[in-house]
């Protein structure tokens, strides 16, 4: 079973039953077709014909963004591992907040790719440190905003130490 949440307002239960899809306990009678092109599809649904794209597919987050007739919708979904985690209280333990980059080792920073402000994203570069004569380029571990840089280009670094602070 899934829930579908709608632009975080309406809720729908979907389950499956015999290959059959059922919507709020009530079978869904809806065909349909994708079209020749990615994402893109024909819906058809008790004589009415509806156009869908498939904007933005985000599979870590479990979440699509989907244009219907011109109308955008983003849905998230959940399963029941993800309704278990929540009922438990632990559904925010894999989104943990950073809140300072520290260096992974001793070295020479050669270049600050970011300033104070910067939004950020995961994985996006932070800044090179050269550590026994190799760069490394040292990325964001999660999403953020740069609060503060404590370090400049030819510092030199300890391990552990505060390179970067988020907000």
């Amino acid at each position: 079973m899934y829930k579908a949440t709608i632009n975080k307002k309406e809720t729908l239960s979907i389950s499956t039953d015999n290959g059959r899809v059922l919507v709020n306990d009530q079978l869904l009678k809806t065909d349909i077709q994708e079209l020749s092109a990615d994402n893109f599809y024909i819906i058809n649904d008790d004589g009415k014909s509806y156009s869908a794209e498939i904007l933005e597919l985000n599979t870590e987050q479990k979440s699509v963004i989907v244009l219907v007739n011109g109308t955008k919708y983003v849905v998230e979904l959940k399963d029941k591992f993800d309704e278990l985690l929540r009922s438990l209280g632990m559904d925010a333990v894999g989104s943990h907040k950073v809140n300072d980059l520290k260096a992974p080792m001793p070295g020479l920073v050669l270049k600050v790719l970011v300033k104070e402000g910067d939004e950020i994203k995961k994985d996006d570069a932070l800044l090179v440190l050269e550590a026994m004569k190799m760069e490394n380029i040292i990325k964001a571990q999660a999403d953020g905003t740069i609060k503060a840089i404590k370090v400049g280009e030819r510092d030199t670094v300890e391990k552990n130490q505060v390179l970067i602070m988020f907000k």
